[in-house]
Order: C-alpha cells, then structure tokens, then sequence
C-alpha cells in the first residue's frame, strides 16, 4: 500500500505508544488526533487502493453482511476530508475517493444506524463545503432515495421490527433529510413525539427500558439519552428540560464509574471497548449542555483520555492495525461480529473523534487529565441504590464501591433475547473480576435446577422487595425476592412458581457473599443443580472447606472462593469461546453440582469470594 510520507510517520506513530500506565495518560486531543486519526486514516487509504478485494485480519470486508458499512466508510472519509485544510495535498485524492466508494457501495443495503452515518457524512461535506467534488449529482440522487427512515419506520410511526432505542436513529435521520431539504419537519417532529413518548411511558426514573415495559435496562438504557442530546447538539436545538433531567441521571450513574483504568459500563451486551464510549458519550453531552459541575466535567474529560489512551493500547492490534475484539481470548456478542470489523473500527473513531471535538469546543485541548481519578472513585458513595422501574417487578441497579473496586449488580433482565444470557444475570458484576460470557449461557455463580421433568430454573428475572443498605461498621447488603423461577429456553423469560428464593449479597471490605435460599412450592424432583465460577484468576488449588470446597487463587483479583451448599466441586481450566469475555479469557472454572434429590425443604447455597480491592484487572 501507498501512502504519503506524512501519514505513514503518523500512522507508524499510532502504534509507537508504551503499555497502558495510568500516570502516563497524554491529552484526549493529542490520542485522537496523533493516535487515532492516522490508525483510521490507514484503513481508509487501504480501503481507497484495495475496495472490494480489502480484507482486514483476515476478513473479507465487503462479503460481511454489514448492514451498515457503506455509511460508516462515508462517514470516516467525510471525518478524514473536512479536517484537511484546503491546500492538503491529500485532500483532491480523498475526495476522488470519497466518489468511488460512494458508486461502490450505492447498491449495497443499508439500514438503520447505516443510514443515519450516512446522512451525518453528507452533512458534514455540506457544512464544509466540500459535498460536490465528493459526491456526483446522480450519486447524490440516489442516496436522496435511498437514505430513508421510513425504510424501518411505517405510516403509522411504529418501528419495524426493532427495539425503541432506533426511534432515536430515526429522528435523527428525519432531522439531516429537513436539514438537506428532501423533506419537510413533519417527520422528524413526529418521531422525536414517538421517542420522547417512549421515555415518558416507560422510563419511570429517566432510564430507557430497551423494551415495551418488560425491564431491561442496560447499557443503552444508559447511553440512549446522551445519543438524543447529541443529535440535538448536533442540529443546534434546545432539548427540552426533561431530557435534559434523564441525561443528568445517566451522567450522575456514569459519575460513579469513572475510574483510572479506562475500564467502562460492566454489564449486559455490547460493552467492551463500547461499554468506554458509553460514559463518552454521556458526559460529553452532559457537559456540553453545562449539566456537570466543574469538578465533575474536569473529572469526565479526565476519564475521556485516558479511555482514548486505553483504546489505542489495549484495544487496537498492532500487529493487524484493526480493533480487536474477537481474538486472543477476547469476545463480543454474535451482533458485533468480526465479520463487521471495518465497520466496528470506523464507528468506534467515530465516537472519539466527535467527543474530543466536544471537548475541545469547552476548552479542553491538549489538556492533561486534571482528576485523580483513583482518588476520584474512592470519594464515590460506598452504595448507590439506583431504580429504573417499579411495577410487578422491581428494576434497579445497586452499585457498590470498595476502594478501586465497582460492583454493579443488575437487577433487570426482562424482555426477549437476553435473559439466559450471564452478562444479564443479577451478579455482582466488576471488571477483571466477575464478568459474563457474551451470549454465555453456563450458570456462572448462579444455581440452575435442572427439574425430573428436564425444566431448567434459574432465579433470574423476577425481583420483588428489592432493597439495599449500609452496613453497620462498613460494607452494605442487598436482598431482594422472587416468588417464581424463570424456565430457560425460550426467547423471553417464562414463570415457574415450583420453585421461590430469597438472595441476600453482602459487601465488606475485600469480600461479597452471597446466600441463596430456594423454597420448593411442593416436594420437588431434581436431577440436577449446578453452579460455576469462572474466573480470571489462575494458579488455582482446590480443597474441603468443612461441608464445602474452597478454591485458593495465587495469580489474579479473585484471591479465594468458597462455596456451601452443593455436594461435589471440580476445579479445571477454562478453554473455549464458551469462556471468553470482551477484555480477554477465563483462566481457571470451578463447576459444583448436586443431583437426584426430591426437595421438600428449603434449600441453602451460598458463596464467599475475597479479592483485591485495589481495582486493577490481572
């Protein structure tokens, strides 16, 4: 591949960084714009020589099935070509560029968040004047057909088959097709009433339940206001006050997070490397629309570099040049799937590049972080009990600090899809620490009953009576019931009332238990119960511990578990993609098991894990 001397210095640099080290974190601006920009820049000028043929890491780019892709490659050239000056001698062979891959990809189908890359590419070539030598006039009318919300969207405004976060995606490409003229403002008026609608009906505490009131609230429960306020930022309106109230909450919830290893929201899908531009995205916002503090913004922009530092070293493979989130232990859920890899590279840049700008536009260039963040996080509450619903069911987050260590224990998991899945399970999730497998079904630290009948049970769905409080002379609880069992294998949660437990979790210094009690609604047969831990410790040995097992680590955050309750425990290596997690593998797994028994008393397990408190990942 050809390029000019200029960007293969830069793109040589990009890679030329020492090892993640939070003392050494250099200004947001400075990553992005030395680090980032040539490390895109390079796939893009491979893209721009290879086209059809690229393949990246092995993948064949354009046989992907990615949905989305021809907006994501016109929105990173658009990125590339309005911040090059009007005498850059790239800047006539990018937008010829920007022409060929337009023709290329017009055929190719394009959907949803592709559409709406789209559009903001167009935008940003037409703001900067630069739309005409990129795109040709046929070009152009083709795109006007072809970049559509109403390809998802019907008559009626309802989404097609998709989950309500996308009336956002809609509203958002409504408002760059008034903005071009193709249309008028009845559109984007209309659907912004329908995700507006969707908020008041369903987020009863300013979160956004993915679903129509079943409770699941995620990481884009999180994220979905500060990707609104960012479209309203973006087209220079005013949100109205009660936006501006849900992204204050979002932004108070990511507060708590902010940490100084880069590490990001903890669980459920599609977090990762994204689960470090979700708190991007909502504190940029947030402190754009001046809804932070001082010291909170000082302490946003601080986090923002060093997760733009942390992508460049520990995200991107040297030795591909691409983002990695598939490979060397790591996985991501079956939507984010290697096959997108361009794609995933391009919106990833994306979401640093326009944060920085933010950032940048409130006075933060080539600034320093100025936060101790590690002194940031222990200043944080020790418990944050947060509610998104109550109803039927209680939905809520309880969020724990112990020194450098953040426990979020989700208590959600409605809706299709995720439930039987651990990054939803209601653990105590912390990085390097307790995590799930992406699309994971194994019972990681959870009891699953496997009934005479084959039934399988897990106490996984239904939450009741949740409450949490400080504990006396340090540390906190948590408890909460449910009268029924959620029966796996179907695509939503379905209720079992064979079979009740009480949970109880308790935090102190170093160490969390938790105890189950299940209670059988008559004698019950079991073939089966059985219970994992994987763990990203190693070194492991196990041994009895009284009428239970213990496993001691020598190498990692997990220092010693012990489990009561269960008849047998074997202790192996974790291997796999079964045992893979977004920042990298399992190393050791515990599984314990009980079988053939009839229950007709209540039933107690319980587990004890002590750890490191210092917050660091193995």
């Amino acid at each position: 591949m050809r390029r000019s001397s200029g960007l293969a210095a830069l793109a040589a640099l990009a890679f030329a960084a020492p090892a993640f080290a939070a003392p050494q974190i250099a200004p947001m601006d400075a990553t992005v714009r030395l680090r980032l920009t040539p490390q895109t820049g390079a796939l893009l000028e491979q893209l721009m020589t290879q086209g059809r043929a690229l393949r990246i890491d092995g993948q064949d780019v354009f046989g992907s099935g990615d949905k989305f892709l021809g907006g994501k490659i016109a929105d990173g050239m658009a990125f590339v070509i309005v911040g090059m000056d009007d005498g850059d001698p790239r800047l006539a062979r990018y937008e010829a560029g920007f022409r060929k891959l337009a023709r290329l990809t017009l055929d190719d189908k394009l959907t949803t968040w592709g559409i709406y890359y789209y559009m903001q590419a167009l935008s940003k070539l037409k703001d900067a004047g630069r739309l005409e030598p990129c795109v040709d006039p046929q070009t152009l009318a083709a795109l006007k057909a072809k970049l559509d919300w109403r390809s998802f969207v019907d008559k009626d405004y309802r989404l097609i088959d998709l989950p309500n976060n996308y009336y956002g995606v809609a509203f958002s490409i409504a408002q760059l097709r008034h903005k071009f003229g193709w249309e008028d403002d009845s559109g984007m008026t209309a659907l912004l009433d329908r995700t507006l609608a969707h908020y008041r009906t369903y987020s009863q505490y300013g979160f956004a339940d993915e679903t129509d009131g079943q409770g699941r609230f995620d990481r884009y429960s999180i994220l979905l206001i500060g990707e609104l306020a960012q479209r309203y930022i973006e087209a220079g309106l005013t949100p109205p006050q009660d936006v501006r109230d849900w992204l204050r909450e979002s932004a108070r919830l990511l507060l708590l997070r902010l940490n100084a290893e880069g590490d990001g929201f903890e669980y459920g899908r599609s977090i990762g490397t994204y689960g470090e531009t979700a708190l991007l995205e909502v504190l940029s916002a947030a402190a754009t629309l001046n809804l932070l503090t001082p010291r909170e913004r000082d302490a946003a922009y601080s986090f923002s570099a060093v997760a733009a530092q942390r992508y460049m070293d520990f995200w991107i493979d040297r030795a591909t040049g691409s983002v990695n989130m598939w490979d060397k232990g790591r996985k991501t859920d079956d939507y984010r799937g290697k096959n997108r890899i361009l794609g995933e590279n391009l919106s990833l840049a994306r979401q640093y590049i326009y944060t920085d700008a933010e950032w940048n536009a409130l006075g933060y260039r080539d600034v320093a972080p100025m936060t101790d963040l590690a002194a940031w996080r222990a200043a944080q509450p020790p418990l944050t009990l947060t509610w998104f619903a109550k109803g039927d069911y209680d939905r809520a987050l309880v969020t724990v600090i112990d020194g450098q260590r953040l426990f979020g224990l989700p208590l959600i998991n409605g809706g299709e899809d995720q439930h039987m899945h651990s990054p939803y399970f209601p653990l105590p999730f912390s990085p390097g620490l307790i995590s799930g497998a992406p699309d994971g079904a194994a019972p990681q630290l959870i009891a699953r009953f496997t009934l005479a009948d084959g039934a399988q049970l897990e106490p996984l769905s239904y939450f009741r009576h949740v409450g949490a409080r400080a504990l006396p002379g340090g540390g906190a609880e948590a408890v909460y019931d449910q009268a029924q069992m959620d029966r796996l294998g179907q695509r939503t949660p379905q209720t079992d009332a064979r079979l009740a437990a009480r949970t109880v979790y308790r935090f102190s210094h170093g160490e969390v238990t938790r105890e189950d009690v299940f209670t059988p609604a008559a004698p019950l047969d079991i073939a089966a119960i059985d219970l994992e831990f994987a763990s990203y410790s190693a070194a492991a040995r196990l041994s009895r511990d009284g009428g239970g097992w213990r496993v001691d680590y020598d190498d990692g955050a997990a220092k010693s578990f012990t489990i009561q309750g269960l008849q047998s425990c074997a202790l192996t290596r974790a291997d796999g993609p079964a045992y893979r997690t977004p920042t990298g593998a399992f190393h050791s797994l515990l599984r314990c098991r009980s079988g053939g028994i009839t229950l007709t008393q209540p039933l107690r397990i319980s587990w004890r894990l002590t750890y490191d408190d210092s917050g660091r990942k193995p």
